[in-house]
């Protein structure tokens, strides 16, 4: 097999480490915006930063917390190599979105950040309450990206392969859409008219 694929848990419903949370609403819109971006190094917006491209996504519920799923590909090639078999080993693993939403709101005042700005600042607490903003509505998704510490502690590459047996399916997990073959063998020609190089699906 000459293409390496992977999925990525991008983001979740949950406070995270800057206290914001996207909603459940938002994962959704953004499974779809996220189809077809790349995959990049430490949010170096490049070419060269290039690793891999999103070819499905969709948000799975896991023990109450929601999460959004990306199912990314890159091929196997020497300059590749490296790279798979560090996300293989576990060693690059965490991953971190980046992408624009309509609103954040604050879960003290209800006030939409991107129309005003409001006292309260995220992670302190208001009369016990704690102050987090909420990020509604998708807008747009730019890339995601593997870094070494993301803001939120769960995002990551989630292993499904198991060392000398079959990959474990999950049936909540977000099924690639029927055409997704169609597709990767329609870029690999692309890849390969572009570069020249001489791999398959």
């Amino acid at each position: 097999e000459e293409v390496f694929t992977f999925r990525l848990a991008a983001c979740d419903d949950q406070v995270d480490r800057d206290y914001e949370l996207f909603t459940a609403e938002t994962l959704g819109g953004l499974a779809a915006l996220f189809v077809g971006k790349s995959v990049l190094m430490d949010h170096t917006w490049r070419a060269g930063s290039q690793t891999a491209r999103v070819y499905a996504a969709g948000v799975e519920d896991s023990g109450g917390v929601k999460r959004l799923i990306l199912r990314c590909y890159m091929p196997r090639t020497d300059q590749t190599a490296g790279t798979i078999t560090a996300i293989e080993a576990g060693i690059l693993r965490e991953c971190s979105v980046g992408c624009a939403v309509r609103r954040a709101v604050c879960s003290v005042c209800g006030a939409d950040q991107s129309k005003t700005c409001c006292p309260h600042i995220p992670g302190r607490e208001y009369d016990g309450q704690l102050c987090v903003m909420a990020l509604d509505g998708a807008r747009d998704a730019y890339e995601v990206s593997l870094v070494a510490v993301p803001a939120q502690p769960e995002a990551g590459v989630i292993k499904t392969k198991r060392y000398g047996g079959a990959e474990t399916q999950n049936p909540q997990e977000p099924q690639a859409p029927d055409n997704t073959l169609l597709l990767a063998k329609a870029a690999q020609e692309l890849e390969e008219k572009r570069y020249g190089g001489n791999f398959t699906c």
